[in-house]
């Protein structure tokens, strides 16, 4: 990109040498290194035209080199412990401006918030579209009771009086908390001042949650909304005509865990709501089939016992399952498909409704088109017969 095009820039800090938790800047949530969520959300921003990492870190720079970020070397100087935000940022400014870059708007971006999106980044920046702000920066409502510990070691309330009748949470004063994830500046202002609030600031309140990365904890929490996350968005519906359900048995007819007596006999526990799910789709025309890749009397039985086809011992499965709808005259995009491992990727991809149960492998859930709400062996089979056959009905409905 010309230099001369380049108004907005995001500049992200990242060090190498975190306290709280050790490589933290490195460290997969969601699937990911913690950089390259900042890195990836600026690069789908409208309005950032260039996205910089600042580290002093070789593996933290490529990293995020990967992703798509250029990056600014960070001296030593300004990567110790005391070393602020703010010195790395002057100095990733003064590197661009050395390189002949010389933006209007700085977007500072924290590692430490991966759950930030473009539009949350987006919405921050337009804020300055108001000339009578120099800086932007993202917050969260927050009702909680606020207090404080006078010099006698007594709690007072700051945002409510606790000498007289509680109020509700909803009645209290409007207060905000700053996120700590998107911060935007006009840049002539930031180097001016040295600080992000180098003039007129305008608070945006954004909706996602507000957690920040500083503990181990955090780490797992943040991970588990990204599960979440991942799920609410695989909630595409059959294509119509689909009648034929394939599922994996391990992880779907059960919970991936398996029972194992003193003489090494194997056994595993169904869901008879499962069963129930199946027996529905039969009754209404649906050809069902387990395909495993293991060979094991336990399926054999659960096969038996439901009335449906199993095809065991399949390394190949995409294979074995092509050959059995070539048999049948059906194409993969005629088949609803159940997984949930890496061993079911190339059926997934290939069917025409592709699903999984909501504990999943990440990659599963990534390239199903429905994620169910239960997990395997626990009412995953039953969510996806039920849309099924509402999906039917209605077919039958419009003729």
């Amino acid at each position: 990109m010309d230099n001369s095009v380049i108004r907005c820039v995001a500049i992200i800090p990242a060090r190498g040498g975190s306290k709280g938790i050790l490589r933290k800047n490195l460290r997969v949530v969601g699937g990911l290194p913690l950089v390259a969520h900042a890195v990836l959300a600026a690069h789908e921003s409208s309005h950032v035209d260039a996205v910089y990492i600042s580290t002093d870190d070789p593996e933290i720079a490529s990293t995020a080199s990967q992703f798509g970020a250029k990056v600014i070397m960070r001296p030593s100087t300004i990567s110790g412990d005391t070393a602020s935000s703010e010195d790395a940022l002057l100095h990733g400014l003064q590197v661009l401006h050395e390189q002949g870059i010389d933006p209007e708007i700085l977007v500072f971006l924290q590692c430490t918030s991966p759950l930030t999106t473009h539009t949350d980044i987006d919405r921050v920046i337009s804020a300055l579209e108001d000339s009578r702000f120099d800086v932007a920066f993202s917050a969260a409502e927050d009702h909680g009771f606020f207090w404080g510990v006078d010099a006698n070691g007594e709690a007072f309330g700051i945002n409510h009086d606790k000498t007289k009748p509680r109020v509700r949470r909803q009645d209290l004063p409007q207060r905000f908390r700053e996120t700590g994830a998107v911060y935007v500046m006009r840049v002539a202002q930031f180097i001016k001042h040295g600080n992000r609030f180098c003039g007129p600031t305008k608070l945006v309140p954004l909706e996602l949650p507000f957690v920040e990365i500083d503990t181990v904890d955090d780490l797992r929490l943040i991970d588990a909304l990204f599960a979440a996350r991942r799920v609410q968005q695989r909630r595409l519906p059959p294509p119509p005509g689909i009648k034929t359900l394939v599922t994996d048995f391990d992880g779907v007819h059960t919970d991936d865990c398996v029972y194992v007596d003193q003489n090494g006999c194997e056994s595993v526990r169904c869901s008879r709501s499962d069963g129930m799910g199946i027996e529905l789709l039969q009754k209404n025309g649906f050809e069902v089939l387990i395909l495993s890749k293991e060979s094991n009397p336990v399926v054999s039985a659960r096969a038996k016992k439901l009335q449906i086809e199993v095809i065991q011992q399949c390394q190949d499965k995409k294979k074995a399952l092509e050959g059995w709808l070539v048999k049948r005259g059906l194409s993969f995009k005629e088949i609803a498909y159940i997984g949930n491992d890496i061993n079911d990727f190339n059926c997934l991809s290939a069917a025409g409704w592709p699903c999984c149960p909501a504990d999943a492998h990440p990659k599963a859930i990534e390239i199903s088109s429905y994620c169910t709400t239960s997990p395997g062996g626990k009412g995953a089979i039953r969510e996806i017969a039920e849309i099924l056959l509402a999906s039917f009905q209605d077919s039958v409905d419009r003729r």
